[in-house]
């Protein structure tokens, strides 16, 4: 390559990672892999490099994004450096010969921890209260974004035990998987655009404007640094991580300290086979040097230290034939393009399904039938298609447009302004009906056991029921004739219909499916107004006035009960006899007055709701995620990694007998 074709190829490098910085950074929608990136990076210093043609202001030369402008911008009293990354056993080996090679020698051991796929942040403690928190940005300079911070339940406002008066500690915001899908489920209830990733869902929550939305969002933290103003140099990194415990700060359970490079190699190989059952999202291990005395010798360079790396794990990718593009029409009439794959392994599944979103991230890729397309799981949970592998192919179809018509019933689509989705309106939409059906009869709506997919189906199919309100005309000899429906399990059925009559009010307006109402919103509902006919009479203005109610929510519920249809429907629910009350809760007592309960696993004798009903009867509450303020940890059998944070914060352990006792059962 000659200087000319050189220039030429940093600047297209420059231009791709300027863009991939920005949508990483700051607009947490990344457009290329984390391998891709590095890649180009490397292909740029070295073009950089041999051809003289290195800037200052070259993405070789950054460490992260510059900040938002959207926060006040503070100072880093020391550089939060990126790591140099490494994909392979080769260049570990690399990394552990250039340290040797600076030392003289082999007097050192290694830190071994796992690396998260989130946010780094930087917290600061002045006298032990929580003074600062900040984004990385270039790592000079960052957002302060202390009052988002604030409302992380893991990071302590103010530290335990003995502290210097300024404690400086680097740490990563992230996101358990279940809770990145709860709030893409959210999200997509809403109308908005959907997070690719958990990192991309934490970093976007922290830098929002309103700190009580952040504080609804379910962000984890935990610390891997510990900055102080007197400067131990025979310290080693494992001891900083005690003190941080001590300080009352999270730290990750995944920590090993090894004397040798194999060794570190054998902590990575179980690392990377356990992280499928991790509840976070890790995309490698990082590997320091322990002993902190050789950093100021092993230095760094202007982007990363010398005395610590990277090694990330192979990305949970695989690359098919994407065969085609289906529509998928949802309960609220959301259509979904979904791309049909030629079947794939991927994390231990065979994928031949993957979401595509929206209409504009189609575009945004380039995607078409036909294509190569690399498909990763999003959190290891979701499916989704990252990047086409060959766009330059020859006779490639015409790029993906949305239809006119609805795929289902050929109603006519539309497109709000707010929204990127397209909507089919027309309540008589098969699919549609299916989805409400089900929602109706789902275990937080009206609860009625054994009427499932399947069953739905069945039902649909025979021309028995067309909408929910259908149901309460089912009849036991209706049932029979179905498919694996005996006499007994028809009256069972039959019977838990009728009891779903008794359900409280939020429950039937959760069922409803109002749009942009989920349970939360239901329940503030039904406890302000007490009965249907008084919420279906109320006007926008006078529902805004509820705290938790916005306008948007409003006009949804008014737009909702001023439908015929519906209002039809309701009509018939009436008549059948179910409650459109809210059932006031009775106090048995004020046993549990004042104690947080969280719950996980399976109960023998209580479902989730009834055990939770049971604690608000006697005065406590519950809460959905473990932290200093939880009182107990209810447990039942397959408890999740909710009892392992309730044993390190020696939170009380209950088994469904001590709450028995408890409550005097």
């Amino acid at each position: 390559m000659d200087k000319f074709s050189a220039e030429k190829r940093v600047e297209e490098l420059r231009d791709l990672l300027n863009r991939a910085n920005q949508a990483y950074y700051n607009d947490a929608q990344p457009f290329i892999s984390d391998k891709e990136f590095d890649e180009a990076l490397e292909e740029l210093d070295v073009l950089e490099q041999k051809f003289n043609l290195a800037t200052d202001d070259s993405p070789t030369k950054r460490v992260g994004g510059d900040p938002s402008g959207a926060f006040p911008t503070v100072e880093h009293p020391q550089a939060m450096l990126s790591l140099n990354n490494t994909y392979n056993e080769g260049e570990l080996r690399d990394f552990d010969r250039r340290i040797k090679d600076i030392l003289g020698h082999n007097d050192f051991s290694y830190a071994i921890e796992l690396k998260f796929d989130g946010a780094s942040i930087r917290l600061r403690y002045e006298n032990g209260n929580l003074a600062i928190g900040a984004t990385r940005g270039d790592g000079q300079r960052g957002d302060d974004i202390t009052q988002n911070i604030k409302t992380l339940e893991d990071i302590p406002l103010t530290l335990d035990g003995t502290y210097p008066s300024i404690v400086e500690v680097r740490g990563e915001a992230y996101m358990e998987k279940e809770a990145f899908v709860r709030l893409n489920e959210f999200r997509e209830q809403q109308g908005l655009t959907l997070f690719a990733n958990p990192r991309n869902s934490t970093a976007g929550s922290l830098k929002m404007q309103n700190s009580r939305e952040v504080a609804r969002r379910p962000i984890r933290f935990y610390a891997f640094d510990l900055l102080l103003e007197e400067n131990d140099t025979n310290r080693t990194h494992a001891q900083k991580m005690n003190v941080l415990q001590n300080f009352g700060l999270p730290v990750c359970e995944h920590f090993k300290v090894r004397s040798s490079v194999d060794e570190v190699l054998e902590v990575i190989e179980e690392w990377d086979s356990l992280r499928a059952t991790l509840p976070f999202e890790t995309d490698g291990v990082v590997v320091k040097v322990n002993e902190e005395r050789y950093y100021e010798e092993l230095g760094s360079t202007s982007k990363s230290p010398r005395w610590a790396i990277a090694y990330k794990f192979e990305a949970e990718q695989a690359t098919t034939i994407l065969e085609s593009i289906s529509l998928q029409v949802g309960r609220l009439g959301k259509i979904t393009p979904v791309a049909e794959l030629k079947p794939v392994l991927l994390a231990g599944t065979t994928v031949k399904r993957a979401s595509l979103h929206n209409e504009d991230e189609i575009i945004r890729k380039d995607i078409r039938p036909g294509d190569t397309v690399v498909v990763e799981k999003a959190g290891e949970i979701i499916p989704q298609v990252v990047s086409v592998v060959n766009p330059g192919r020859d006779r490639r179809p015409e790029p993906f447009r949305m239809p006119e018509n609805c795929p289902a019933c050929n109603e006519k689509l539309i497109k709000s302004d707010q929204e990127v989705a397209w909507r089919c309106i027309n309540p008589e939409c098969p699919p549609q009906i299916r989805e409400r059906i089900k929602h109706f009869a789902s275990r937080d709506a009206m609860d009625i056991e054994g009427l499932g997919e399947a069953v739905v189906e069945q039902l649909i199919g025979e021309g028995l029921i067309t909408n929910f309100a259908d149901l309460y005309s089912l009849r036991k000899e209706n049932l029979i004739p179905l498919e694996r429906m005996a006499e007994k399990s028809a009256q069972n059925l039959i019977d838990a219909i009728e009891k779903s009559k008794t359900q409280p009010l939020e429950r039937v307006i959760y069922a409803l499916g109002i749009r942009f109402v989920g349970k939360t919103v239901a329940k503030d509902l039904a406890e302000h107004f007490g009965t249907l006919d008084l919420l279906m009479s109320t006007g926008i203005e006078e529902m805004t006035a509820i705290d938790s109610i916005g306008p948007k929510i409003a006009g949804s519920v008014h737009a909702f009960f001023s439908n015929e249809q519906n209002v039809n429907l309701i009509k018939r629910l009436k008549e059948a006899g179910i409650s459109f009350q809210q059932n006031k809760t009775v106090a048995i007592s004020s046993s549990l007055e004042g104690k947080t309960f969280v719950l996980t696993g399976t109960l023998p004798s209580y479902t989730r709701n009834e055990v939770k009903a049971l604690i608000d009867k006697h005065g406590g509450s519950t809460s959905s995620s473990v932290s200093k303020n939880t009182d107990f940890l209810l447990t039942g059998d397959s408890a999740g990694s909710k009892l392992e944070k309730a044993k390190k914060l020696n939170i009380n352990i209950l088994s469904e007998d001590d709450f028995k006792s408890m409550i005097g059962e």
